[in-house]
């Protein structure tokens, strides 16, 4: 009689059914599967290491709403999701050893952390005679595809899109499997997702003037990708909106969903293509390919360049002297208390949703290392604990590149705030929205109250150093 042999699918950051190599792999070897997620309390309990909290509650809230969303999934197909809480490598290796499976399937992870964690679990497995496999997935091209090694990669994107747009077809996505087999679980327990509670978080406000709220899981941005690019053609406009900073639609908003997993970039590009095919290309539809493509390219910078991309030199090994660890200017760059309307505005937002606009985070990134001379390490951990879609590679990647320690070949990139600020929010209707004390100044003060005088501060309510404070630099440098 044949052995029955039993495969695990431990979810990393996959959370989907859709486009899951790593459930097709185990569908195609094991008699049984058995699907897992563990919550790895080092991402919730642990700091930076400049005393951040590695998860901030709204991306724990997103886990947590995936999570729940792949277990209904799976349920409906006949399968289970068991949910431990722990450290993977043992709590995966502790349900292997007790079912006695076969092999476990997962996404493979390219940085140290992911890949410490990985590997010490290949190793257990290893001395139990069980193999770890590991799938594809993270990335819009399989880099087996690619027209060059990743240590071969070119460090200039502009050459990166040419080489890959030139040469590569993006594969199919592959499909949701019709049917899932659920392993038996006997007296193994599927265990209970964590509540936000459980893990050590306060449930946070719900916050009205939020750009989107952000649902987790696989169901809520299949809906979300329908919205954007059927219900409202939102998709034809991108170009020319993307830089917007208020509403739910001026941009994708996919980021968070992609960063948990919850949909593969490749299903992205091939709605778009359909939706290209049946309503017309134009520039705007192109353009949301290209950002895919750009978190490709962080991600092969990632692979090339290692725990580079961490250093304070980045991959250009290059620091400048200027940047100091200045936990008082960080502070009050985080509580958007800089006197600098639009950082302060946009510091606001992230704090109490965990999300920003990409040419918010432009600025703020580029006001604390350029304007500050606070060492940008410390922006980008603040960026990893609180953003509802952080991504390590892009984080990390965006970083490198406003502090020019990346691969981008621009020398000393900067961003007039103020000229950004009448650019892109030329009525100060952002900053009223996020800074209400600043709600009566006309807009030609609104980005720049520091020059009012007190009959200006009396008549419009704002008060420099009482309601709203002086700039913590020189603001007068910046001309419209």
């Amino acid at each position: 009689m044949k052995e029955q042999k039993t495969a695990i699918v431990w979810f990393r950051q996959d959370l989907r059914l859709h486009d899951n190599e790593a459930i097709h792999d185990a569908l195609k070897h094991g008699d049984d599967v058995l699907y897992m997620y563990v919550f790895d309390r080092r991402w919730f309990e642990e700091e930076t290491k400049y005393g951040f909290r590695k998860t901030g509650v709204h991306r724990a809230k997103f886990i947590i709403e995936s999570v729940h969303d792949l277990r209904q999934s799976l349920r409906a197909m006949g399968a289970d999701l068991v949910v431990r809480v722990g450290l993977p490598e043992e709590e995966i290796y502790d349900v292997a050893d007790q079912i006695k499976s076969s092999w476990v399937f997962c996404n493979r992870e390219r940085t140290q952390e992911e890949t410490e964690v990985q590997d010490d679990l290949e190793e257990s497995l290893w001395r139990i005679g069980q193999e770890l496999r590991y799938s594809r997935g993270k990335m819009l091209y399989y880099t087996s595809d690619l027209p060059f090694p990743v240590t071969h990669t070119p460090d200039v994107f502009t050459h990166f899109r040419k080489e890959v747009e030139r040469y590569i077809q993006v594969r199919p996505p592959l499909p949701t499997p019709s049917d899932t087999i659920g392993a038996r679980l006997d007296d193994l327990q599927v265990g209970t997702i964590p509540t936000l509670a459980d893990l050590g978080y306060e449930e946070p406000e719900e916050e009205p003037r939020a750009a989107l709220h952000f649902v987790g899981g696989e169901s809520a941005v299949l809906e979300r990708l329908s919205h954007y690019l059927w219900d409202t053609d939102a998709a034809k406009t991108y170009k020319e909106t993307r830089n917007g900073l208020i509403g739910a639609d001026y941009s994708t908003k996919f980021s968070a969903w992609l960063a948990q997993g919850c949909i593969s970039p490749k299903r992205i590009y091939h709605e778009l293509k359909k939706y290209e095919g049946e309503r017309g290309s134009n520039k705007s539809t192109y353009w949301i390919f290209f950002e895919l493509l750009w978190r490709d390219f962080f991600r092969l910078m990632a692979k090339k360049y290692g725990n580079t991309i961490f250093f304070k030199g980045g991959p250009k090994e290059d620091i400048d002297r200027s940047w100091r660890d200045d936990y008082k200017l960080l502070q009050k760059w985080i509580d958007g208390k800089t006197g600098v309307p639009f950082i302060d505005a946009n510091m606001e937002e992230i704090r109490r949703t965990g999300f920003m606009s990409n040419r918010g985070r432009q600025n703020v990134a580029s006001f604390l290392v350029k304007d500050l001379k606070v060492n940008w390490q410390m922006g980008a951990e603040y960026f990893e604990s609180v953003l509802v879609d952080y991504d390590v590679a892009s984080n990390w990647g965006n970083w490198n590149y406003v502090a020019g320690v990346g691969s981008d070949p621009r020398e000393n990139r900067y961003f007039n705030i103020l000229k950004q600020a009448y650019n892109y929010d030329p009525k100060g209707d952002y900053v009223k929205l996020w800074l209400p004390q600043l709600k009566a100044l006309p807009p030609d003060l609104v980005h720049r109250p520091h020059v009012m005088g007190k009959d200006q501060q009396d008549k419009y309510g704002v008060h420099l150093g009482g309601n709203y404070p002086h700039p913590i630099m020189n603001a007068k440098k910046w001309k419209r």
